[in-house]
């Protein structure tokens, strides 16, 4: 076990990562960075907080969930807030003072808030309630909609542009996003659309909604199905939503004919052919559970969490979310708290001192590699088709430096695992666009699910949806048990004054932990407990699995420790390899992962992830990093954590 562990201890206690899952609130709001030339620049940090559904239940806010997500964000820093839709429950006058009573003082303070209309809001509450009161929050200088004013809009904040968009509002709006983001492309370096609701969703989603299970004839969306991914993907959009009382965030795929920029090395890194989705969780007092699962075919999700206070959950969850830019970079943040508030009037309770966790987190800049990594709980024999690896394995990623980096060896041990209930989807004969049974399940593959065969295996079940057998009008989506993906992401920035090389930052092999939870947010062990009837593509059901010793199977990623993986460095022509070596940044800035007598004069082997060499007395405490002058100016590390590395100075 010291072996299994022997660089754990250095890289946890003193390289705390910024960034990578630390702190967001502690960079400043203007950051002097200096370029390899010596020109002094100056580049602003934009933080936006997402503010979930607060519906109270009846003619109520949810305030005290408002108010604890509110005083998180303002604690983290937040310039904007945006309220994804359903402040309200039933949009009445009332409700609207409760929410803007809340609201005014964080306003007040200087955070700006971006509001959206929801369906609870969709009523007399659009042209009277919902206009007279976020017209004095939707900044004067929005671009709106024309025929949508108030309702869809868009603003520019330092290099990032903000749409925001009604419930149900995608395939009306989307051309309109189109000339928006198309005519403000080379002025922002960010692209964030919100809307209440999602293309795909996790418990809802357009998708299934207006195509799926749609109505004959109506083909709005289904005309731009391709061409809203592909554009979301090429402008590589993070999308965030609420509707859900749950909190997801996936990765949702581009067509197969879509070439984003970066795809072609004469073009620059290989980016995948997708967008990020958050459905942003919960600030209200109900929970929703997770229904219909996974949609394999467009979507993988990378961590999901639910709290439903039924069926063995004991607590709804409260979210809050920072999304932060500084320059081409953006740092993302999603903490939770648990509470048991059912309504106003039973008090603040656990939320007068909230116990907030880092539920998920995530850093990237635009020139970046990618890898959605699958957890190693394929069965044996499954053809390694669409993206089904477990490795951590890359590419070569290249810096502008001409730093190189890849990803060498490791294996996706830890990993969360959920459950979905079952659920069901109907046609109405000559009214609906499916005209039988059989047509819905062309449709359910067509749009959302994976059909499994040995060549399109569906690691989520052998069957995703099956005629009902009581009503030949329904057909049925079974309960199923999913593994968590991770989206791995390898991302370069510019050298600073204190590094030879340009910055490497890696991030998403360290946002899994080993949890399992059913559809309702029960707590299950991924060790002892077996996954649903039917979850694997052979019809069986997915096994226990057994977690390395270092998964704490917790929510807080605070304790989160990734899978050992490798990889390699290596240097720019023109740097002097006997004067540099490999660091490190953290709280209290770069230094080197290891000192110059413990760095390994040799090439990797992927035997070191779980027998390291032997080297001098009193290297063992200390993290592993090598030389490897055969392959010309390589350094190569192994660890246990999201980075950000650089060569440095000795």
């Amino acid at each position: 076990m010291k072996q299994l562990n022997y660089n754990l201890a250095a890289l946890l206690a003193a390289l705390a990562l910024t960034g990578c899952g630390g702190d967001s609130s502690s960079s400043s709001d203007d950051t002097d960075t200096t370029d390899k030339g010596g020109t002094p620049a100056t580049t602003s940090t934009l933080r936006i907080g997402l503010l979930p559904d607060t519906q109270g239940g009846g003619d109520n806010v949810a305030m005290h969930p408002m108010k604890a997500v509110l005083d998180k964000e303002q604690a983290l820093g937040a310039n904007i807030v945006i309220p994804v839709g359903d402040l309200t429950d039933h949009g009445t006058t009332g409700e609207f003072e409760q929410w803007t009573s809340i609201a005014e003082g964080y306003r007040d303070a200087g955070i700006e808030f971006l509001p959206l209309m929801g369906n609870h809001e969709d009523s007399y509450a659009y042209s009277v309630e919902w206009v007279e009161n976020m017209k004095h929050y939707i900044p004067d200088d929005a671009v709106h909609m024309a025929g949508a004013q108030y309702l869809n809009y868009y603003v520019i904040r330092d290099n990032v542009m903000i749409v925001l968009l009604k419930y149900y509002n995608l395939p009306i709006a989307f051309q309109w996003i189109k000339q928006a983001v198309n005519t403000h492309r080379d002025e922002v370096d960010h692209i964030v659309i919100a809307s209440h609701d999602g293309l795909i969703g996790a418990k809802y989603g357009e998708t299934r909604e207006m195509i799926v299970e749609g109505v004959t004839g109506d083909n709005l969306l289904m005309n731009q199905w391709d061409d809203i991914r592909a554009f979301f993907a090429r402008n590589d959009v993070i999308w965030v939503q609420g509707h859900e009382h749950m909190y997801q965030r996936s990765v949702i795929t581009a067509p197969i004919y879509v070439d984003p920029t970066s795809w072609t090395e004469e073009e620059g890194n290989y980016r995948l052919p997708q967008y990020t989705q958050i459905v942003s969780g919960n600030a209200s007092y109900k929970g929703y559970e997770f229904r219909y699962g996974e949609r394999e075919l467009v979507q993988r999700i990378v961590q999901q969490k639910m709290n439903t206070k039924s069926k063995g959950s004991t607590a709804y969850d409260v979210n809050a979310s920072v999304l932060t830019f500084h320059g081409p970079r953006v740092d993302y943040e999603s903490w939770f708290a648990e509470h048991t508030i059912t309504r106003n009037e039973d008090g603040v309770k656990e939320l007068a001192d909230p116990n907030w966790q880092l539920l998920d987190r995530f850093s990237r800049t635009s020139n970046r590699c990618e890898r959605v990594v699958y957890p190693n709980s394929i069965p044996d024999g499954t053809r390694p088709v669409m993206y089904l690896d477990s490795q951590y394995i890359s590419n070569d990623c290249r810096a502008d430096d001409g730093s190189t980096a890849r990803m060498v060896a490791g294996t996706n041990n830890t990993f969360n695992r959920l459950e979905s209930r079952t659920r069901d989807m109907e046609l109405t004969p000559g009214f609906s666009r499916a005209e039988s049974v059989p047509d819905l399940m062309r449709l359910s593959y067509q749009y959302l699910f994976q059909y499994n065969q040995p060549w399109t295996p569906n690691l989520n079940a052998e069957n995703r949806v099956i005629p009902n057998g009581g009503d030949s009008n329904v057909l049925d989506i079974p309960e199923t048990t999913m593994d968590l993906k991770e989206d791995v992401a390898m991302s370069w920035q510019p050298a600073t004054d204190d590094t030879l090389s340009d910055i490497l930052i890696i991030s998403g092999t360290q946002n899994q932990t080993g949890t399992y939870s059913s559809a309702y947010g029960a707590v299950k062990d991924l060790e002892a407990d077996t996954g649903l009837p039917g979850s694997q593509p052979d019809g069986t059901a997915k096994q226990a699995h057994t977690l390395p010793a270092s998964a704490s199977k917790d929510w807080d990623l605070s304790s989160a420790v990734s899978d050992r993986y490798a990889l390699t460095f290596d240097a720019a022509a023109g740097i002097a390899t006997e004067t540099a070596t490999l660091g490190m940044h953290s709280e209290s800035g770069w230094q080197a992962i290891t000192s110059a007598g413990c760095v390994i004069n040799q090439p990797f082997d992927e035997s070191f992830l779980a027998t390291p060499p032997v080297r001098s007395a009193g290297c063992d405490a200390e993290p592993l990093v090598g030389f490897d002058a055969d392959h010309g100016q390589r350094w190569w590390v192994v660890l246990e954590q999201d980075a950000e590395l650089a060569l440095l100075a000795r």
